[in-house]
């Protein structure tokens, strides 16, 4: 009679596992939506690219103080970020601005920043000093191309879930087969 109140748990805690891991995937996809703006630091009058990651539909939008419009977003064609492309305000005033994005039916408020620069003067940049050449440099020209290093980063929340569902069911077998061997040897 132990042996199958251990099992019956061990089933209900499998069960709570299982119908507590989308709520809990969606909790995080939720709050994890990120703006990122290239350059880092324009001047007015200047465009940016905006990548946004997080966002689980295919569409959105972008918005700040500093843009001279609300700016729409696409899906790239890896799927994993939207982009969308727009102009810093000629008249806004030197500083940093929030961005807020609104995608998957809810608006993400500050979910990156903007910093606005003064305006340089227009020459070519000459190197000082050697060039650094190999792996380290490599990160800043993948992101200037909107790749995603963290796109080979390893699993992410979905696979962890899908592995704590596992342990889950695996433990639940064992019990299960514990509380039968139990019963036959008892026999």
């Amino acid at each position: 009679m132990r042996s199958r109140l251990i099992a019956l748990r061990a089933v209900g805690a499998a069960a709570v596992l299982v119908l507590a891991a989308p709520a809990a995937q969606a909790a995080y996809a939720a709050d994890s939506v990120e703006v990122t703006v290239f350059p880092d630091g324009v001047a007015p009058g200047g465009d940016v690219e905006i990548q946004v990651q997080g966002c689980k539909g295919t569409t959105g939008a972008v918005t700040s103080r500093a843009f001279v419009a609300q700016t729409e977003l696409t899906v790239r064609s890896s799927g994993r970020h939207m982009s969308g492309e727009t102009t810093v305000r000629t008249g806004v005033t030197i500083g940093t601005y929030e961005v807020s994005v609104r995608c998957d039916g809810r608006e993400h408020a500050g979910a990156g920043r903007i910093k606005v620069v003064k305006q340089q003067p227009d020459h070519q940049p000459t190197p000082v000093a050697p060039v650094r050449a190999g792996g380290g440099g490599t990160a800043a020209l993948a992101a200037a191309r909107g790749e995603d290093p963290a796109d080979d980063a390893g699993p992410g929340t979905p696979h962890t879930v899908i592995g704590l569902v596992l342990a889950g069911v695996a433990a639940v077998a064992v019990a299960f087969r514990t509380s039968r061997r139990r019963r036959t040897d008892a026999d």
